[in-house]
């Protein structure tokens, strides 16, 4: 590959001239220094004839020019004459590069978007994440909800098709998004959980507080105005043998009428006892 280089001892005044370019059936005349190149050339017939100076072809002498080389260095004089076509593989190309840059800034807008949604869904997974951490129960329906919204805005990073920087965002999003769904997920177990507890909890204090309730005896004499006809009789203590005294407070009962004798055999002879009337 030829590299086009200037002499040093060239003037430092360039000289300008006038070029007559033919664009279809019209010339176009251009006043432009000698030493510039025929990219500048472009540009500056991209006015007159509406060609981006990317979709043009210049030639001179029936050969195509670098959008890099001098006009001087290739013979280019006052009143030279250049054709202009119009270059349909490079105007594809441009049209392929403005559709490619369009897509990419309504995939960076979208996922601009999504990561503003996704950080108003993780303050809210942080508060949940708080109640619960304190013991707190949320409803198990917020939960699944959240998680729906997150799966989501997960589909519509996958529906984005990026590339670059734009590519490394989606990527960035994506692991913030199912990093949140994992939290919630553990959410949601420690929240069963502790819903499962409490009403454990709740049984255990109902039974422990009906043991300390005196028991009721539904079919005991001794109720109100039952008064039981045969009391108890507590056994007698046995004299201990040491010599101690015992004192107890319980009080022995007894019954209001005395135990019946036996009756005497009936060979038993009574005395007879002669009674004298004063």
């Amino acid at each position: 590959m030829l590299v086009q280089k200037r002499d040093p001892n060239e003037e430092h005044n360039p000289l300008t001239i006038r070029v007559r370019v033919k664009y279809g059936s019209i010339y176009h005349e251009i006043n432009i220094s000698s030493q510039a190149t025929f990219g500048e050339l472009k540009k500056m017939l991209s006015g007159p004839t509406g060609l981006h100076h990317e979709d043009q072809k210049l030639m001179y002498k029936n050969k195509e020019r670098s959008s890099k080389t001098f006009l001087d260095v290739v013979g280019v004089k006052d009143r030279s004459k250049l054709v202009l076509v119009e270059d349909p593989i490079s105007q594809e190309r441009r049209y392929v590069e403005m559709r490619k840059n369009a897509m990419m800034e309504k995939a960076a807008k979208a996922i601009s978007e999504i990561s503003l949604e996704v950080d108003r869904l993780a303050g809210q997974v942080s508060a949940h994440e708080s109640v619960i951490s304190k013991g707190g129960k949320v409803a198990e329906k917020t939960l699944l909800v959240l998680i729906e919204l997150l799966m989501n805005q997960l589909l519509k990073l996958d529906e984005r098709t990026a590339e670059g920087d734009v590519k490394l965002q989606r990527k960035i999003q994506v692991k913030r998004v199912q990093k949140y769904v994992e939290t919630l997920d553990v959410l949601k177990i420690k929240n069963s959980s502790q819903v499962q507890e409490q009403p454990a909890s709740r049984n255990q204090e109902h039974g422990s507080s009906n043991t300390d309730r005196p028991r009721s005896f539904p079919n005991s004499r001794r109720s109100v105005g039952n008064f039981s006809s045969n009391p108890a009789v507590p056994k007698p203590q046995q004299p201990s043998t040491s010599g101690k005294v015992v004192v107890t407070t319980k009080w022995e009962t007894f019954d209001s009428m005395p135990t019946p004798l036996p009756a005497p055999p009936s060979n038993t002879i009574h005395p007879k006892f002669s009674w004298d009337l004063l």
